[in-house]
């Protein structure tokens, strides 16, 4: 859409003007991809990206051609150059690689249908009641990089918030990221993590698990802990009160079997 408005013989002003109409007409029901990161991620792993804008597109083509050649030429294709002063308009705050895109969020029935198929081949991370939106980002960023089934969380946060989605650079589209109450979580056997627990280390965590963590400040809640298969606890030095979230995940994760074989940065 974006090659047509520029290709039709009209000004520069007016290819601008088309542009932010278009994102501001798209954004509301878009996932906003910010910085070259969550863009490359995301067209990896089969993103539906409807308009990609950045204040330099060269510079923008330079970094895919130094860390994501196989996305130099559908780039190339897609990457509308707007001002700097337009950028800022359409998103709340410019990455630093100046490169922003919309795109359509991932089938949540696809999702639903990932999350709930037995047998899995890898667990399913759960976080029970998360306020922190970094701290989600960065456990989505582990669970695609562990190969994790998906991230289930409940409470009131969207797991798909543009924070969530730019702290998980883009890696909604490598996993099944939904949000679930506590009475439509998937199938399979729930592994608690609680400080009363018994040591993970001596724990063999199925691949068909729910891998269950608390919120950052309450932890695990009550009616949660209560539906446990096993309370299992991670290893913690006396008087050390926590780990982050995302480190307790990866830590568990970990455990579980390690990440898959590596591929493209």
């Amino acid at each position: 859409m974006t090659e047509d408005v520029a290709g039709a013989g009209a000004g520069t002003e007016d290819v601008d003007e088309a542009v932010m109409r278009q994102w501001r007409e798209a954004a509301p029901d878009a996932v906003l991809l910010d910085g070259f990161h969550a863009l490359k991620h995301a067209l990896r792993f089969g993103a539906e990206v409807v308009l990609t804008v950045a204040s330099d597109r060269q510079a923008v083509l330079a970094l895919a051609r130094d860390l994501a050649d196989d996305l130099s030429d559908v780039l190339a294709r897609s990457v509308t150059e707007i001002p700097a002063a337009a950028l800022r308009e359409l998103v709340p705050r410019v990455h630093t690689t100046a490169v922003a895109a919309l795109a359509v969020r991932r089938d949540p029935g696809a999702n639903a249908r990932t999350l709930s198929r037995l047998p899995r081949l890898s667990p399913i991370v759960v976080l029970d009641n998360p306020r922190n939106l970094g701290n989600v980002g960065a456990v989505v960023r582990l669970a695609a990089g562990f190969g994790a089934t998906g991230v289930v969380t409940t409470g009131d946060m969207d797991p798909w918030h543009p924070n969530v989605v730019r702290a998980g650079a883009g890696l909604h589209y490598a996993t099944a990221v939904e949000r679930r109450s506590l009475d439509e979580l998937p199938p399979g056997p729930l592994y608690v993590l609680d400080p009363e627990g018994e040591d993970i280390r001596s724990v063999k965590i199925p691949d068909d698990a729910l891998v269950a963590f608390g919120s950052e400040r309450h932890g695990i809640s009550p009616e949660l802990r209560g539906r446990a298969t096993e309370l299992v606890s991670l290893p913690m030095r006396p008087q050390v009160s926590s780990y982050n979230l995302a480190t307790s995940v990866a830590m568990a994760l970990f455990h579980w079997g390690g990440p898959p074989a590596a591929g493209p940065a």
